[in-house]
């Protein structure tokens, strides 16, 4: 679904405005409401920056601490979404640059237009333990991801698992739609062959937040802002 603001219909921006004028109230409600609605989107945007479950959720926090105490900065140009995974990007490349100086998310190197993915095994067919052979596969999904460019991966991670469309995606990642789709293409290329045709639509439940995970984090930000004890 389309978040920017132009994207929203004049319901959903009045509700948005509606709700971020609680948050800016610190109404706990509010705040619970946008990290519920944010968690997996943010994570997995930090996620496919780092390559990291732990500094992935850290960055998350960080992005939600940062937003809250600065809610009135909010200008509505972009959807609260969008804010939002901006600095959670930003973030996450802040943490890059700090091992590697010379990391530019814009910049794709020329041997990565020839990069290649390790094949990794499936679990075999008929494993009696569904639930563990499932598991597998989504880490040989996300081992696959993990190997792509970083510039290749966050597309990937945008368009494919996030469902962002491309102006979205572009607009995100401050890049052309074209850059968007040929990105994309390469990333798809360099999956297809390796782990796409074995794994189908699991990749969408690749980097899974929900459950344990979402609840943990959303009481942890709510804590630094002084809710609860």
């Amino acid at each position: 679904m389309e978040r920017t603001a132009a994207g929203l219909s004049a319901g959903a921006r009045t509700l948005e405005a509606e709700l971020i004028d609680r948050a800016r109230g610190r109404d706990e409600a509010a705040l619970r409401e946008i990290m519920q609605a944010n968690n997996r989107r943010l994570y997995r945007l930090a996620r496919g920056i780092l390559r990291s479950d732990s500094e992935a959720e850290d960055v998350v926090q960080e992005t939600y601490v940062r937003a809250f105490t600065r809610l009135d900065g909010f200008r509505g140009e972009a959807g609260l979404s969008t804010w939002l995974s901006r600095i959670a990007i930003n973030e996450a490349l802040g943490r890059v640059r700090s091992r590697k100086p010379d990391v530019e998310l814009g910049a794709i190197p020329d041997a990565a237009l020839d990069a290649q993915i390790i094949k990794f095994p499936v679990s075999p067919a008929g494993d009696p333990e569904r639930t563990m052979a499932q598991r597998e596969i989504q880490r040989v999904v996300e081992r696959a991801i993990d190997e792509l460019p970083d510039v290749f991966r966050m597309v990937f991670v945008a368009r494919v698992m996030e469902g962002m469309s491309i102006e979205e995606t572009a607009d995100l990642l401050a890049v052309k739609p074209e850059t968007v789709k040929t990105r994309l293409h390469r990333a798809r290329t360099m999956l297809r062959e390796n782990v796409e045709k074995e794994i189908g639509p699991v990749v969408m439940d690749a980097f899974p937040f929900a459950g344990w995970r979402c609840e943990r984090l959303t009481e942890a930000v709510l804590k630094r802002l002084g809710f609860g004890s």
